[in-house]
């Protein structure tokens, strides 16, 4: 008797373990799609030029664009709708949110060091960027993880 109570103790720990084991697993997963997501979005909406400054000369992000493309791709990437809440077949369960978008365009002298203490978070620019900063929560899949969420970072630079 004790030994099948001992086996049944070990089955359930066992199961416990391998179910921390695949949400550890897909929790990673899904960081890494969200911060490759955040990247291109940060990338995409760093490219988006203001015409009107450049046949002035000046080179220049348009906050208008950048901001649409920064959503556009963020939910074309992780499967969201247009405000930011998980389609079906989406791997979240619960909305993205954007904490930081900021463009740094031709009113600052390059090389431009940008720093948000708050999400302790610091990138030096070389012409005019893009920082975007995004809340993610892990959708656990069993309940052996303790709740996961993150502050994902990206930066990027307008490529001319």
């Amino acid at each position: 008797m004790a030994k099948l109570l001992f086996s049944v103790l070990m089955i359930v720990l066992w199961w416990m373990l391998h179910a921390l084991q695949i949400d550890e697993e897909a929790a990673m997963r899904t960081v890494h799609e969200a911060k490759r997501a955040i990247d291109r979005a940060a990338h995409a909406a760093a490219q988006q030029l203001d015409r009107e400054k450049l046949e002035l000369g000046i080179v220049s992000i348009d906050p208008d664009v950048a901001a649409q493309t920064a959503n556009l791709y963020l939910s074309r990437n992780l499967s969201l709708d247009a405000s930011l809440e998980p389609r079906a077949g989406s791997f979240l369960r619960d909305p993205v949110e954007v904490r930081a978008f900021e463009i740094i365009n031709e009113g600052v002298s390059y090389p431009y060091t940008y720093r948000n203490p708050q999400y302790d978070y610091e990138v030096t620019l070389k012409r005019p960027g893009v920082v975007l900063i995004a809340h993610v929560k892990y959708p656990r899949l069993f309940g052996v993880l303790a709740p996961v969420e993150w502050n994902l970072k990206g930066a990027a630079e307008l490529v001319f």
